[in-house]
């Protein structure tokens, strides 16, 4: 009886993350289950060390959808147990599978994104977002990280500037504002200021880095998504926009805020209880752009985020 299971996923990190805890719900449904995980590129090393994947297959977007004929030739051999599919694409209909599981937009009922996954898999809880950190991305992180503690230790405030759809990023100058006013605030006194992203994220991170001068810490191009994820795990707290890394700082039990604009918060906000959100206009179903949240109001939300979690050891992650 085969236990070979294929799990198509995003090329976008952040649904990866929120869409994560379905590999535990493999392993319940498949006992012993060999997990195959397609996704793009840049999630790729997320999956890496997950129980139960033993292989993953980063997708390159072609033109004429060849990448999908890609995945095909690598998959169609195989007789798969169970295939999961949330990006809703014929390939899973064209291999041999005992189960299929696959997304479409029926499934878009006003439920947040974990819950609707939850439901897709037929869990009776929702299935939350994980990590899966590995040695390789803890020493990566400790490499950049360390040294910068060892000579000026305080606890690190991660901040993520960088979003890579329209309308999701918060003006760069404003980080840079955001760090001032965090820097003179006497509850921030000594801390460090990580400004953390891929390698192609360096302008909009600049700002928040002047700003910091010799109290930040740049983790900016410094490695791919695992090693961001210890990174931000070695935080307090954490301010991003509506991200990936967003996500990644919410499954890391990281106090996380994260700022929306013209997006939908109720469906993709950050998960579990050491969240909040800072949004433009706070009445869901409508949208104001990301230029209407002003630097008062975020670092007034930081604030919050430091008082409800922070205390009485800001050196403790909570």
């Amino acid at each position: 009886m085969s236990r070979k299971v294929l799990f198509v996923t995003s090329n976008r990190i952040g649904d990866c993350v929120i869409s994560s805890g379905i590999l535990s719900e493999i392993a319940r449904q498949v006992p012993g289950a060999q997990i195959t995980v397609a996704c793009g590129r840049p999630p790729a090393p997320f999956f890496r060390s997950a129980p139960g994947v033993e292989r993953v297959i980063a997708l390159d977007k072609k033109k004429a959808a060849g990448h999908w004929l890609d995945l095909w030739r690598q998959v169609v051999g195989i007789h798969w147990a169970m295939v999961i599919d949330i990006r809703g694409s014929a390939l899973s209909y064209l291999i041999r599978a005992d189960r299929r599981i696959i997304y479409n937009r029926s499934w878009e009922t006003g439920l947040t994104k974990v819950e609707m996954v939850s439901r897709l898999m037929g869990a009776d809880h929702p299935l939350e977002p994980e990590l899966f950190i590995d040695d390789r991305a803890r020493a990566e992180a400790a490499a950049v990280i360390d040294p910068e503690l060892a000579a000026a230790p305080g606890p690190i405030i991660a901040l993520a500037p960088i979003a890579h759809q329209p309308g999701k990023s918060w003006p760069a100058d404003r980080w840079g504002e955001l760090v001032r006013m965090l820097k003179a605030e006497p509850r921030f006194a000594g801390w460090r200021f990580m400004p953390v992203g891929g390698p192609g994220d360096r302008p909009p991170a600049t700002p928040a880095l002047d700003a910091a001068g010799p109290l930040g810490i740049d983790f900016v191009g410094k490695g791919d998504i695992l090693a961001s994820a210890a990174a931000i795990d070695r935080a307090a707290l954490f301010v991003g926009n509506d991200s990936g890394l967003m996500h990644v700082a919410a499954a890391a039990g990281t106090p996380t805020l994260g700022l929306f604009g013209p997006t939908e918060w109720w469906l993709y906000g950050p998960r579990g209880p050491r969240t909040a959100m800072a949004t433009s206009n706070p009445v869901r179903g409508e949208f104001a752009p990301i230029e209407a949240l002003t630097t008062q109001r975020v670092f007034e939300a930081v604030m919050a985020l430091h008082d409800a979690w922070i205390a009485p050891d800001p050196a403790a992650k909570p």
